[in-house]
């Protein structure tokens, strides 16, 4: 009996060693048959590595690059302001007189809706309906008659009104001011595509705030009451570039 079961374990384990051989040449046969080219493993590589490339339009070197030359750019900046020699004068007056103009936004934005069909995520996703692009034409901002003329203060007019008359944009644009100011009182500034702008003052009431996209027509506030009580009154400028020129070359009024 003891005979017979070293028999059967002599067997059990001639057995497995023989599967363990075949399950080895198996494996190798598969081995053998893979095609190894350089081509198919170039392909290989490509495939493992696409599965951690970043976005098709990044490209690391040209953005090393960039942070380089901005860091460069602001050196070299510094040091032409830190520097008292006579040279530098004009490079100073020419980055004050770059840094110091307001940013077109309305130009851009207007830019951006040709090209792609829709506003810049950096303005607010609230606008109103309407083209910012420039019109045709332009709308009066309120009906009044002329009070005071351009050569007034060499910027705009002044204009009687009913009381709480309510001011309209004249064209397209972006607010880039809504506050107060010293001279006019309340006052919205609009930034238009055209790279104008359009000051409405002396309001009582002011229904926007900075950086809001509007269309032509856009209620921007009402106009404060004249001394009597009985009218209103209402400054309003047009800036071309760095110089006012008169609102009544550009649209009628009473």
């Amino acid at each position: 009996m003891s005979q017979r079961a070293d028999e059967i374990r002599k067997r059990i384990a001639s057995r497995r060693k023989q599967f363990e051989y075949d399950k080895k040449r198996q494996k190798s046969a598969a081995y053998d048959h893979y095609d190894y080219s350089e081509e198919t493993l170039d392909e290989a590589l490509y495939e493992s590595d696409s599965k951690h490339t970043f976005h098709p339009l990044w490209n690391r070197d040209m953005f090393l690059f960039k942070i380089l030359g901005s860091a460069v750019l602001v050196l070299l900046t510094a040091v032409i302001f830190q520097s008292p020699a006579p040279v530098f004068d004009q490079a100073k007056t020419s980055v004050k007189n770059v840094m110091g103009k307001e940013f077109q936004f309305a130009t851009v934005a207007s830019w951006y809706e040709d090209k792609f069909g829709k506003p810049l995520a950096l303005l607010p996703s609230k606008i109103e309906e309407g083209p910012i692009s420039p019109e045709p034409h332009f709308a009066t901002p309120v009906s009044g008659k002329v009070l005071e003329q351009f050569t007034g203060d060499g910027r705009g007019i002044i204009l009687e009104t009913g009381t709480g008359a309510e001011v309209e944009a004249m064209s397209g644009g972006v607010v880039i001011f809504s506050g107060k100011k010293e001279d006019i009182g309340n006052t919205v500034i609009i930034q238009h595509p055209d790279q104008s702008e359009s000051w409405y003052g002396n309001l009582d009431v002011i229904s926007v705030k900075p950086r809001q996209q509007v269309a032509i027509g856009k209620v921007l506030g009402t106009v404060s009451d004249a001394e009597d009580g009985t009218t209103g009154e209402f400054y309003f400028a047009i800036k071309q570039e760095e110089n006012f020129i008169d609102p009544i070359q550009v649209m009628k009024f009473e």
